[in-house]
Formats: structure tokens, sequence, C-alpha cells
């Protein structure tokens, strides 16, 4: 019905399923838990940088993480908006280092940032939980954030404290804001480059990574890993 099958995309030449898997989900509990995420990690963003940039950076984001799922995931049925959440929480991760000079208390606010995204990835490893679309999605949307949510430095914004007529000779952007967005861009662009390459001639990535598996999943004693 549209979810992520890897069969059907490569052999069934049905590559649209990398977009439309994100708005399907596994039932109404996975729908409510993706919505209310959606609601806390969107909001701030989007009343901050208006609903076409984060738009983009949450459905870009989704089809990151399906290609990235899509070359290590086989046999298994994916759906869900995980891998676009995800890429909310990477760009904002990208737009506090990007906007550094802006902020206070920033050791705090990337640590809290950086804990609740190691708490969710750690609950990717639970089976039945497609944590290669939550990286994918992340990754995506990290670099994204460099490219589409560079803001104004500190410097600049001070020139409306100024009095009327003073000079402000303060640049815009720092030269390391477009060092970080033009590195980010071009490993964006090659990395879905290569990852759809990949995707489409039926790369088997577990074959050239064989621990990455448990990057998704972990076998313990109470459950096992099998599909």
């Amino acid at each position: 019905m549209g979810a992520l099958v890897w069969d059907k995309v490569v052999h069934g030449h049905q590559g649209w399923r990398l977009f439309s898997c994100m708005w399907m989900h596994a039932g109404v509990l996975h729908l409510v838990a993706n919505m209310l995420s959606l609601l806390f990690v969107g909001l701030r963003l989007e009343q901050q940088f208006g609903y076409v940039r984060i738009g983009a950076i949450y459905l870009i984001s989704g089809v990151g993480g399906s290609v990235l799922s899509s070359l290590f995931i086989r046999s298994a049925i994916s759906v869900g908006a995980s891998g676009a959440l995800f890429g909310l929480l990477g760009a904002m991760l990208a737009e506090l280092l990007s906007n550094w000079t802006i902020y206070t208390n920033k050791v705090a606010a990337v640590t809290t940032l950086l804990f609740v995204i190691a708490v969710n990835l750690v609950l990717g490893i639970l089976p039945h939980v497609n944590n290669f679309a939550h990286i994918g999605g992340f990754l995506t949307g990290f670099l994204l954030g460099f490219v589409l949510l560079m803001r104004p430095h500190f410097g600049w914004m001070e020139r409306y404290r100024l009095p009327a007529g003073s000079p402000c000779t303060a640049r815009k952007y720092l030269p390391y804001q477009w060092a970080l967005m033009a590195a980010a861009l071009a490993l964006a662009v090659a990395g879905f480059a290569i990852g759809l390459a990949m995707v489409f001639r039926g790369a088997n990535a577990n074959s050239s990574c064989g621990w990455c598996h448990y990057l998704s999943c972990v076998p313990t004693k109470s459950w096992t890993c099998a599909n």
C-alpha cells in the first residue's frame, strides 16, 4: 500500500515508496506517537524558520532515512515518519552549531539535545524498530540544517542597537558558517547520489559492513532480531 519494501523498490521499479512510506504508520499508537514528536520537535523550528525550510528538511530527511534503510534492510516492511522526525533533530543540532554566536547557555543546549538524540537512537536497537531510518534521517537533517538554517551572527544583529546612522562593519555571516554550509551541501548531494545509485543497483550494504546490522537491533536473552 506504499510501505517501504526493498524488492518492490529495486525489482518492481517502485522508487516512489522511498517517499510514500513516511506517510504511513503501523497503527494508531504509532501515528499518535509520531505526531506528538512532530509537535514538540517541529513547532519551535517552524516558528523560527518558517514552514518552507522546515518542510523541506522534513521531506528530504524522510527520503534519506528510506535510502539508508533500503541499503541495509531487505526482508522487512518499513513505515513511519521517524526518519523525517530524526531529520528535524539533526537540523536542530546543526542550527545550534552553525549559529553558535547568538546563543546563551550553549553547552547546556547542545548537551540536552545530544542526550535526547542518543536516547532515541538507543531505543532504535529494539526489535521491529527501523533504526536505519532514524540514522539516515538524522544525518540528512544534520547536513541540511547547515544549508537551510544559517542565521546572521551576533555582531550583525547588534547593529539594531546602535544609534541611527552609526556604521556597522560586521559581516552578516561568518566565514565558518559559509564553510559549514558548503561542506554540508556537497556531502548531502554526494550522499544522495551515491545512496540512490546503490539502492537501484540492488547493492547490499551489509556485505561490506558485517556489524552494521547491530545498529538497528541487538539480540538479547529477551528477544531475537530474526524477521
